[in-house]
């Protein structure tokens, strides 16, 4: 499956467009990793609990995404986009979506 943020796939020739697909995870924040950042913050630097938790996140939302796509009989997914947003205090969804198409 090719995943590009482009309209197109350069040196590609889109034959069919399946439409929009979409994956989405949503992740809380674990307790150990919070005390771990309230420390960093204190000191300063990169929080890496919540960089891991992001990057997990992303692959899991985008699988989710690939996996719609195939279903729809696309082997590219184009004008791939990441969006997060506060579902609750404590828990973020990390939303992923683009066009399912198929090239040649």
């Amino acid at each position: 499956m090719i995943i590009t943020n482009l309209e197109t796939v350069p040196g590609k020739r889109i034959i069919e467009h399946f439409g929009l697909v979409s994956g989405s995870t949503v992740r809380a924040k674990h307790i150990g990793k919070d005390i771990l950042a309230g420390l960093k913050n204190i000191v300063g630097g990169e929080l890496k609990g919540y960089t891991e938790l992001l990057q997990e996140s992303r692959e899991e939302a985008t699988a989710r995404m690939v996996e719609q796509a195939k279903k729809l009989g696309a082997n590219a997914v184009v004008n791939v986009r990441y969006s997060t947003s506060s579902v609750a205090q404590g828990a973020a969804e990390l939303y992923v979506y683009g066009t399912a198409v198929k090239v040649e």
